[in-house]
């Protein structure tokens, strides 16, 4: 059998640990689904060449330096991996998303104050995410608001002092990673040629004459070199892999090595495999499963690459067990982000019910400022709502994303729309108002109130009826208008309060006649003293009107001479017609007063008139009854008493006409 069935079968399948390896070269990532491949060795025959040669040193020697540099390569690969596990904490625990632009741009700033870039790029794009989506969302109120108080999109124009040293860090960051990533091409280059030379320096120890003990040690220290080296660049790791095991095949079989060496080799790699299969099998109860996959990665490279064969008894058994330990955690992993992903489905139904709500408000009929400023904030409720909800699942974050700025977009522009139309009609109603402003303070001081009165209410039901205007614009021309009108009728009502000037004459004129009325003394001659009241009642009505406020000494008069009236002795139906006589002289002085007693007695009039007809009428059916029959009787006494009614309603309607004529 050869010499290279010989190491496969001692190394399990190359290929396939290498690949996992190199995938976890290029992902480095915590959230990486990458997982070991569990699968047998081979099972070719592991028995070397009998030719052996003993080593010169001292076997228990070999063994101890075997111990010590898998013991310092294990330490190095646990020290990267606390490295890697501390950067994943800042990735898993931070959360940006609540902090204001101020508190992000302090924290990128002090992460910039740690040296290792690596370390916190994770950190630093969440930090980047979050102040987009923050200063995005600022940037949009901003404008809405400038909008909304009657600003042009176009004009519209922010800066912010945050923005600017968040670029300038990013800038610097972005420096570092560039310088970052511009050194590790180079270490990644010197890595490749100084595997290259180790894999010359082997092919130059096969057929050397000399010392084997010699070569050997010599292709020991090569393998420490190889161990040692890092990482090259991911589309050469493989041919100078298969390359560099070819070649060490080759070594293997020219060396020859004694069976002694060789058992001393397998039973150290025994005890190695065996502690990595009881490290892998405690890894199985660490509750970070980043860590633990990460720890994972390590003793599996540590197996592939730092490890060499052992006898073919236990080589399926450790693979096995190796591969079960391995398929714990794996399974653990696939179980961790299966719950993930159902968090995430139940997000992902959150956010799409908050993209149909945004579409619903999208699609209303919306004319009214008040209301869009209702709907503009349940947008951005909802729009917050979709911030705070945590993740979809990655193969929807793209529809989702893009699902939500599209119904988003489309509010905006159907509000953008209704307020650029908004201004323009503002502007028009910008212009009326103004309009009657000047209106208003032209006439305020006019001397012609009952004209003036009239202008000014018809321009206050105008101003009523005008639409919406900014409220910085709309206080100013308020302001103005009212005070104008203001000022008018204060003067208005003032004068109204103390009557013009014949008005003044006039209650002058009627306050000493009531006072004459007051004092007069009825005589035993009934005639003589109605002859004088009624003279005193002639004098009153040739005076003329007095001012609304001032009114009451009308009814004062009137009520004055009701009671001499009646003192003097007039009969009931005589008192009764100059009463009522008294109230129309009263009321006439007031429009609707007398408007309304016309009104009353048509009304009555109409009644008794259509009470007499119906009884009238139902008379009509005892045409064949005698005269005296009690129910005929009743209902002619009701026609006569109606009729007796009516005199009396339409003598005042008489008086009234009179009045009227």
């Amino acid at each position: 059998m050869s010499e290279h069935d010989n190491l496969q079968d001692a190394d399990g399948n190359i290929d396939n640990l290498n690949n996992a390896d190199q995938n976890k070269e290029v992902k480095e990532d915590v959230n990486s689904s990458t997982e070991i491949v569990n699968k047998p060795e081979s099972t070719a025959d592991d028995t070397l060449e009998t030719n052996e040669v003993s080593p010169k040193e001292d076997n228990s020697e070999e063994e101890s330096s075997k111990a010590k540099s898998l013991e310092k390569v294990n330490q190095k690969t646990n020290d990267e991996s606390e490295t890697r596990v501390e950067s994943q904490k800042i990735d898993l625990e931070e959360n940006f998303d609540s902090l204001s632009l101020e508190e992000l741009v302090n924290k990128f700033e002090s992460l910039l104050n740690i040296d290792n870039t690596q370390k916190t790029r994770n950190s630093v794009n969440k930090i980047k995410n979050s102040f987009n989506t923050a200063f995005a969302r600022l940037i949009s109120e901003q404008k809405d608001s400038f909008i909304a108080e009657g600003g042009n999109a176009i004009d519209f124009n922010f800066n912010s002092p945050y923005k600017k040293k968040f670029n300038d860090l990013s800038k610097t960051f972005r420096e570092r990673q560039q310088s970052y990533q511009k050194n590790r091409i180079q270490q990644l280059n010197q890595n490749l040629e100084i595997r290259l030379e180790i894999v010359e320096e082997i092919k130059g120890l096969i057929n050397v004459e000399g010392d084997i003990n010699s070569s050997y040690n010599t292709f020991k220290g090569l393998q420490e070199r190889w161990r040692n080296t890092g990482q090259i660049p991911s589309t050469q790791n493989n041919d100078i892999w298969n390359n560099y095991r070819h070649h060490v095949e080759i070594f293997y079989g020219f060396l020859h090595l004694n069976r002694d060496l060789r058992d001393l080799d397998y039973k150290h790699n025994l005890e190695q495999k065996q502690k990595i299969i009881q490290n892998t099998e405690e890894l199985a109860n660490e509750t970070d499963l980043n860590r633990a996959f990460r720890e994972l990665q390590a003793l599996h490279k540590i197996w592939k690459e730092e490890l060499g064969p052992v006898a073919k008894e236990f080589k399926d058994q450790l693979w096995e067990q190796f591969s079960s330990a391995t398929k714990v955690i794996n399974d653990k992993r696939q179980d961790y982000y299966a719950k993930l992903e159902e968090g995430f489905n139940e997000n992902l139904i959150i956010k799409n019910d908050i993209i149909n709500k945004i579409k619903a408000i999208s699609e209303k009929t919306i004319l009214i400022h008040k209301e869009w400023q209702v709907n503009i904030k349940e947008v951005e409720s909802l729009r917050d709502s979709f911030f705070k909800t945590g993740k979809v699942p990655s193969k929807k974050n793209e529809i989702t994303w893009t699902a939500f700025k599209n119904a988003v977009k489309i509010f905006n522009k159907n509000k953008n729309t209704y307020y650029k139309t908004l201004k323009k009609d503002q502007s028009e109603n910008y212009r009326k108002k103004l309009e009657l402003v000047e209106i208003a303070e032209q006439n305020k001081d006019s001397l012609d109130l009952e004209m003036t009165l009239v202008l000014m209410k018809d321009i206050q039901n105008r101003w009523k009826s005008i639409g919406h205007i900014p409220r910085k614009d709309s206080d100013k021309l308020w302001k103005r208008f009212r005070s104008a009108c203001n000022l008018f009728f204060d003067r208005y009502h003032e004068q109204k309060n103390n009557g013009s000037d014949d008005e003044i004459k006039s209650f002058k004129e009627k306050s000493s006649l009531l006072e004459t009325l007051n004092s007069f003394v009825p005589t035993e001659d009934k005639d003589a003293n109605l002859d004088s009241l009624n003279q005193i009642s002639s004098q009153w009505k040739k005076i003329g009107n007095v001012t609304r406020s001032k009114r009451f000494i009308d009814a004062k008069f009137y009520k004055t001479l009701d009671d001499f009236y009646s003192k003097i002795g007039l009969d009931k139906e005589a008192l009764e017609n100059l009463k009522y006589s008294l109230k129309l002289e009263t009321i006439s002085q007031d429009s609707r007063l007398f408007n309304n007693e016309v009104i009353f007695v048509r009304k009555k009039i109409d009644e008794i008139k259509s009470e007499i007809n119906q009884l009238e009428n139902n008379s009509q059916f005892f045409s064949n009854i005698d005269d005296d029959n009690p129910f005929l009787k009743e209902v002619n006494k009701k026609i006569s008493k109606h009729k007796e009614v009516l005199k009396v309603w339409e003598f005042k309607y008489s008086k009234i006409k009179k009045l009227i004529d």
